[in-house]
């Protein structure tokens, strides 16, 4: 499941990480820049090659001695072991039953750090779950996963990592060593008033490294760099992202403009960071900044769906939008026209997705029922975001393992990439529709949540943990359920009513209309934008003209 940087050009010359060239993003709020007072983070688990699941690890005791495999997330190799502490936690996804929420993008940086000896065993996803089967708090996860690659030896390239509890929200920044054992790693407290982001580049720059309530760094962060001439200046003025990986401006149009568009939407002064994503400024976007206005769920939902619209980035408007104004492009990223190299935009919703979430972490409700993923499979922007809360021990049958070869009517992962697929041909047309089942299936399990909660809050409360497990896996498989089945269904009617390139008749409930006599009425033929017909004939010339004696 390797997540990981486009950064367009540099890219390909970087094709030392993966065969894959993915990409993910994280979004931040902490709890008092929320409506409702939640911790939040978002994160899309983007890859070709990932098949959309929700996991489970449930809590268990441990003998003394007993030992923990660890498995390359990307890959699935065996990487060795390490020993199992008296104790580790019901996981569910990226949350556990403490609810400690974790998600990451990969950056990659300087090559060379990499491990080259072989002997690190802790790769970047084994240590999301290692952390969230063993910490209470996002201080403890950043302690594990810290230790964790000191004592074993960190098995991946260049990461940041979003880790929220309840009560706050960090950013680590982490990156190897090669041939030494370890990392070098920076964290920074997210403050709770503000919001954050990042989308596969190292965001931390200068930090106060005296604020020991604020900020935590490896003993050897600034040390490292000097010593393999990744800086020279002045201690004040380190900057992790600087030293440890390089910022051209195809990778930032990638990766930052993605957090800017989130940015700017809460902030109008963060227009001015555009420059920065064009690549026409070299002063960059702060880790961090303060919203003019508290988010929602909803508002964090919307997010992860944006595609750069009202933007000089929006990809529904030049000519790789087609005539039905698509706002997704193929890979590869980057071509080459008359010598020149040019990229294609990199939105936080892309087809490639795997799963996302939105986590809500929230103090004011007992643990069972304060941490809820709200967890959706494939494209962020036509998925349906489901709740399931960290105390469930049971994964929906819809939400279970699959494969992304093998085609499943009762997956939820492949009834949402039906829906989708279809879109992407003729996205003006279908998106309401798709919007019409989405926001009904999203509303009804939003608006449900303050009945339901008071429910399991008080079962909670009772200490009665068996009824209210059961309670939460029975409501998780209920949404599953409904959720797939709604999208199957969706998926047939967008067949029906849009075959053959025609657009069938229907009523204002959606119902296809028939004529008096009961036969299907005739459909429309929408045909194509004004735009589309102009292009033709720009580059075409007379070759369609219907007349050629009217030239």
């Amino acid at each position: 499941m390797r997540i990981r940087k486009i950064a367009f050009a540099v890219m390909l010359a970087a094709a030392m990480a993966a065969p894959h060239a993915d990409a993910c993003t994280n979004l931040i709020a902490g709890r008092k820049a929320t409506t409702d007072g939640s911790v939040m983070v978002t994160y899309a688990a983007d890859s070709h090659t990932l098949y959309g699941m929700l996991t489970h690890t449930p809590a268990a005791k441990h003998a003394p001695g007993e030992m923990r495999k660890v498995v390359d997330w990307d890959s699935n190799k065996p990487l060795g072991e390490i020993p199992q502490p008296a104790e580790t936690y019901n996981v569910v996804g990226n949350i556990n039953e403490h609810q400690v929420a974790i998600g990451e993008s990969t950056w990659g940086g300087h090559k060379e750090l990499v491990d080259t000896t072989g002997n690190s065993i802790i790769d970047y996803g084994s240590l999301i779950q290692i952390a969230l089967e063993r910490s209470k708090t996002a201080r403890e996860a950043i302690d594990v996963m810290t230790s964790l690659v000191d004592k074993y030896g960190y098995a991946s390239s260049g990461e940041s990592f979003s880790i929220a509890d309840k009560n706050e929200v960090w950013v680590l920044e982490m990156i190897g060593k090669g041939a030494e054992k370890g990392a070098v790693w920076v964290a920074v407290r997210i403050p709770d008033d503000a919001i954050s982001g990042h989308a596969n580049e190292p965001r931390i720059r200068k930090v106060d490294f005296k604020d020991k309530k604020n900020v935590l760094h490896s003993k050897d962060v600034i040390s490292f760099a000097r010593k393999r001439g990744y800086f020279s200046g002045k201690d004040e003025d380190f900057s992790f992202a600087d030293a440890f990986d390089n910022h051209d401006p195809a990778s930032r149009r990638g990766c930052d403009a993605r957090v800017w568009s989130f940015f700017r939407r809460y902030n109008p002064e963060m227009e001015k960071y555009y420059a920065w994503c064009a690549g026409t400024s070299d002063e960059p976007m702060p880790l961090y900044i303060i919203p003019d206005r508290k988010v929602s769920l909803k508002d964090m939902q919307e997010r992860m769906r944006d595609h750069f619209e009202d933007t000089p980035f929006d990809m529904t408007g030049d000519i790789g939008a087609g005539p039905n104004h698509v706002p997704y492009r193929w890979r590869p990223m980057s071509y080459e026209v008359d010598g020149k190299e040019y990229v294609m935009e990199r939105a936080i919703a892309t087809q490639q997705t795997g799963w996302s979430f939105v986590s809500q972490s929230r103090a004011d409700l007992p643990d069972p029922v304060g941490g809820v993923l709200w967890f959706g499979t494939d494209d962020t922007n036509t998925s349906v975001y489901m709740p399931f809360y960290c105390s469930m021990t049971e994964v929906p049958a819809q939400l279970a393992h699959g494969d992304i070869n093998t085609f499943d009517m009762n997956s939820n992962f492949w009834m949402n990439n039906w829906v989708a697929n279809q879109a992407y041909n003729r996205y003006d047309l279908m998106i309401p529709d798709i919007r019409k089942v989405q926001g009904k299936l999203e509303s009804k399990y939003q608006d449900s949540r303050a009945a339901k909660e008071a429910q399991y809050a008080a079962m909670a409360a009772a200490g009665d943990t068996k009824a209210l497990t059961e309670a939460v896996n029975k409501e998780g498989a209920e949404i599953a359920r409904e959720a797939t089945d709604a999208y199957r269904d969706l998926a047939q009617y967008l067949m029906v009513k849009y075959m053959d390139g025609n657009m069938k008749k229907t009523d204002a409930d959606g119902k296809f209309i028939y004529t008096e006599h009961g036969l299907p009425a005739g459909p429309k033929f929408p045909g194509y934008d004004k735009r589309y017909y102009e292009e033709i004939v720009r580059t075409t010339g007379d070759h369609f003209l219907a007349d050629p004696r009217k030239k």
